[in-house]
């Protein structure tokens, strides 16, 4: 992990309150799929960094997308090409694929399909199948088909019917399980998601593992703010031991 000011290259809509953020850290930074980076929002009064998972890592360009949602995130939204940022990267345990793992399924809703992103461009290249199901609220929300259409197939639906289906991306992966027959299963989204999603994948026998999404404040496992509860009783903090962790790991 590294603190450093990043050059901030480039600060766009993308969707209906979805921004992409590119930054330069000025060296090459190992971003693995699935971590995440701690944003400073250029206020002395938002002390608190913003967690965004990394969508895609280049080198020393760095591109990380978010929804806006209270101050912190508007304020980011306002940041222009030029400035600076202070970023902590890269944050967290990414998705491991096993070598055997030839063929992966992502379910990714809302947000959640960023670091899809990421596992796309991490494992294209070694050889992997992918098969991606991809939900957004609506047509509005839709974006970045450019990086998701890279998959072996592509499932995009909506919960309005607005583009694509309707229905959820678990309603669309169940659809099609018994055809893509995954070694493993990568998730990311809110918790009913992911919540119906434990509920598919239990007694198939599948690995499945889920990037959760939490608040969190230091981003680096020393203010407990992120706990989750884990299935035996025992505690982990999201930021630290996760974000990813097995699905039957965790209480969601």
């Amino acid at each position: 992990m590294k603190e450093i000011v990043a050059n901030i290259l480039e600060n766009k809509p993308i969707a209906e309150g979805i921004y992409a953020l590119t930054f330069a850290t000025g060296t090459p930074m190992p971003v693995r799929a699935g971590q995440f980076v701690n944003l400073g929002v250029g206020d002395g009064a938002h002390l608190l960094r913003r967690p965004i998972a990394v969508c895609k890592a280049e080198g020393e360009r760095i591109t990380v997308c978010y929804q806006l949602k209270g101050e912190g995130t508007h304020l980011l939204s306002a940041l222009p090409a030029g400035g600076k940022l202070s970023v902590l990267l890269p944050l967290g345990n990414g998705f491991f694929v096993r070598e055997e793992e030839k063929r992966i399924a992502l379910v990714g809703g809302g947000v959640g399909i960023f670091p899809m992103i990421s596992v796309l461009r991490e494992y294209l290249p070694k050889g992997k199948e992918i098969h991606s199901y991809i939900g957004f609220r609506g047509r509005n929300a839709v974006c970045c088909l450019d990086e998701l259409q890279k998959s072996t197939s592509l499932t995009v639906v909506t919960d309005d019917g607005s583009y694509g289906k309707k229905m959820n991306a678990v309603q669309a992966f169940a659809a099609d399980m018994d055809r893509v027959r995954p070694d493993v299963v990568l998730s990311c989204g809110p918790l009913p998601m992911l919540r119906a999603l434990k509920e598919k994948m239990r007694g198939t026998g599948i690995p499945c593992f889920v990037s959760l999404e939490e608040r969190m404040g230091c981003g680096i496992g020393a203010c407990l703010v992120c706990v989750c509860n884990k299935t035996e009783g025992a505690h982990a903090r999201v930021c630290k031991d996760g974000p990813v962790f097995n699905i039957e790991e965790v209480v969601l």
